[in-house]
């Protein structure tokens, strides 16, 4: 019988100490390992914790950017994505008050922060200092494409990528440069040759496939994981902007040689028109952007930045194209409110529309809406005399941006294959008479529009 007791007593013994060891162990992982910090993932390690290489490598790097006074901001894609599901709260966090990583420590080959270059006063010292604190770094530089048009300047070269490595996490510093339309510029990340390909899975970077155009952001500063960081003051815009922001140069050295074959005209009427036409151009971006309607260069206007990179000083005329998916029923009266009184309007939203304002000095807008088929893209067009209803086909395009007459506008991606639809294989030669009726090769007759129409879809000013 006592040995039957004393049996059930070590066992019983032996239950509670297990029982009081799960429970140490279930105390040490819910609120000891979260009061110091250690972030420990509950599915699956999505995240990392506080004590991970890539944790170190952003905090070394935010760290080195403070003790030199580089004001980088963070433009990560997925750490703006995290902060804007709960951006009030990511405000108003305190510095040492974060108990667990949570946007710094997800898993990633890269953070990427940019910088605007010109507020970079020690560039050279910034890097002998980041390699001192163990940072690998590649620099990727290239030709300035602002100096392009100018011969003496065009090879001097500019910083664009600071790729540094820490362990097994790199930084991407994306180098913003200023330009003459009042928006940030970053150029093509293009590796030279005897760059080790495998220094980071390069084809993984959110920046660099391509030319990028951003919006000046206003910044301000919060705690992250711990850390002082500066974000673009509206994450959402910025992260908008991300996927719409390849950039097309101009072409400059083509517009030298055509007008080493073609003189072009510095007389006082056609340098009064450029003018005038500049100032109208820049007057209807600002009505549509206020309007929130994406636009883009079309037709003579369109053909003139790619040929020339300047306005062709016969074409009398400002041309913009608009997706009728984005026109609003208040554009008429947004340009009559800036001083711009509509000329004519043909067509109808659901067919052919398009519409013409009256600028200074006897120069038109001209306004055509792009409608889209399964297989193509067209505009409308109307003759006033006889209602006869005209169609010019586009192959299908996207946007992008690029500079003309010192603003950040759109033009076809595919600029090529719209100026041939529009103006044929012939379209590097000047022609100073057009008949819009016949002489576009994408010109398609489409009926006539009904008498009883007329009133509607044809309207004189």
């Amino acid at each position: 019988m006592s040995r039957i007791n004393k049996n059930v007593i070590l066992a019983l013994l032996t239950l509670t100490s297990s029982a009081f060891l799960l429970f140490q162990l279930y105390y040490y992982k819910h609120y000891i390992s979260a009061k110091n910090g250690a972030g420990v993932s509950k599915s699956k390690g999505n995240r990392i914790g506080f004590d991970s290489t890539q944790w170190r490598a952003v905090k070394k790097f935010v760290m080195l950017t403070s003790s030199q006074n580089v004001p980088v901001f963070l433009i990560d894609p997925l750490i703006l994505e995290l902060i804007n599901k709960d951006f009030e709260q990511v405000k108003n966090i305190s510095h040492g008050s974060t108990s667990e990583c949570k946007f710094f420590c997800v898993p990633r080959d890269f953070t990427a922060f940019a910088l605007r270059y010109h507020l970079w006063k020690n560039e050279e010292g910034w890097f002998r200092t980041a390699e001192n604190m163990g940072f690998q770094c590649l620099k990727v530089e290239s030709k300035d494409p602002r100096l392009d048009g100018i011969d003496s300047l065009s090879g001097t070269e500019i910083p664009l990528h600071y790729i540094c490595r820490l362990a097994n996490h790199a930084i991407h510093l994306v180098v913003f440069h200023e330009r003459s339309g009042n928006y940030l510029w970053h150029g093509h990340l293009r590796l030279k040759g005897r760059v080790d390909r495998k220094f980071v899975p390069f084809r993984k970077l959110q920046f660099g496939r391509y030319p990028g155009a951003f919006d000046r952001p206003e910044l301000q500063q919060i705690t992250l994981d711990g850390l002082e960081v500066l974000i673009p003051k509206d994450p959402v815009h910025f992260l908008e902007e991300i996927p719409h922001s390849r950039f097309i140069e101009c072409r400059y050295k083509e517009a030298r040689a055509f007008f080493q074959q073609y003189l072009d005209d510095n007389t006082v009427e056609a340098m009064a028109f450029r003018k005038s036409a500049k100032e109208l151009l820049q007057l209807a971006a600002r009505t549509l952007k206020k309007l929130g309607v994406r636009f883009w260069l079309s037709s003579g206007t369109c053909l003139g930045w790619y040929r020339q990179c300047n306005i062709i000083p016969y074409s009398k005329d400002v041309d913009l194209g608009i997706f009728i998916q984005d026109y609003k029923s208040d554009i008429i009266s947004a340009f009559q409110d800036v001083g711009l009184p509509l000329k004519h309007k043909f067509g109808k939203v659901e067919d052919s529309l398009e519409l013409s304002f009256q600028g200074k000095d006897d120069v038109k807008l001209d306004i055509f809406f792009f409608y889209e088929e399964t297989d193509h893209m067209w505009n409308g067009g109307t003759q006033a005399k006889t209602g006869k209803k005209f169609k010019y086909l586009f192959p299908k395009f996207t946007l992008c941006w690029t500079e003309f007459v010192d603003m950040k506008i759109h033009v076809p991606c595919e600029t090529i294959d719209y100026i041939e639809a529009n103006y044929g294989k012939t379209w590097k030669i000047p022609v100073k008479t057009w008949d819009w009726k016949r002489s576009p090769p994408n010109v398609r007759p489409n009926g006539v529009w009904p008498i009883s129409e007329w009133d509607e879809v044809i309207q004189l000013y």
